[in-house]
């Protein structure tokens, strides 16, 4: 299932309100604009990054915000952020991926080992996050797992193949996630609850704003309506 959302099309709502939502790599301009959209709108934000600085930049940023630095791409160091933030905070009722990058270019004779490895770092994020925090999103009455994909694993360039295929690992992990959340949920009987969303665009540039939007719009619907569904964000209707 897909949708479109275009710059000004989502209006922010109030049901995120008293959520716990963890921004994974959440030092970038994107990351920050989500923080900012939560906390205006009543969320409980915890900002993750490895950098100290940038960390600090982030919370000045978006007033209201906790932070924590962590290499996500190590299992022992997310769950050690895990066991803090439990205690710090409780449980958490959302994670945001949104440690990413570009690599690319020179066609398929570009598509270095080195580029693949410094992408695929992204990819192992997601994986030690999400598992890390499942049972948090699966015993939340409204959990949230989403990630930022691009439009390159539509329509894969030679020039971009790496990140492609990343991002496309990425996305399947995520559908797995949701499957997982929506096989749970029928074996018990009970209605979904969890929701695992992809968002898709382009390029982010310009678009942080409306990406803020988007995310604290999934908690305005059912976990049914999102679990398992590509949102774009940016393109033409």
């Amino acid at each position: 299932m897909s949708e479109v959302i275009t710059e000004s099309a989502v209006e922010p709502q109030r049901l995120v309100r008293g959520r716990l939502v963890l921004l994974a790599g959440g030092t970038s301009a994107a990351g920050r604009a989500c923080a900012r959209a939560l906390v205006a709108a009543g969320g409980r934000v915890v900002i993750v990054g490895s950098d100290a600085g940038r960390l600090r930049d982030a919370a000045d940023s978006a007033p209201g915000t906790a932070i924590e630095e962590c290499d996500l791409t190590e299992p022992a160091a997310v769950s050690a952020l895990r066991d803090r933030v439990h205690s710090a905070h409780g449980n958490v009722d959302g994670v945001v991926h949104l440690v990413g990058g570009w690599r690319g270019g020179g066609g398929l004779a570009g598509q270095s080992d080195e580029d693949f490895a410094a992408l695929l770092r992204s990819f192992t994020a997601l994986r030690n996050v999400s598992r890390s925090f499942d049972d948090d999103l699966r015993a939340s009455d409204a959990g949230r797992l989403a990630i930022v994909s691009s439009t390159a694993v539509a329509r894969p360039l030679a020039g971009g193949a790496n990140y492609a295929a990343v991002k496309a690992a990425s996305e399947a992990w995520t559908r797995a996630v949701a499957q997982g959340y929506a096989k749970s949920a029928r074996d018990a009987g009970r209605d979904l609850s969890a929701a695992g969303v992809i968002f898709r665009v382009r390029s982010l540039d310009g678009l942080e704003e409306a990406l803020a939007s988007a995310v604290v719009a999934l908690w305005d619907d059912d976990a049914a309506d999102v679990n398992d569904v590509v949102i774009e964000i940016g393109a033409s209707a």
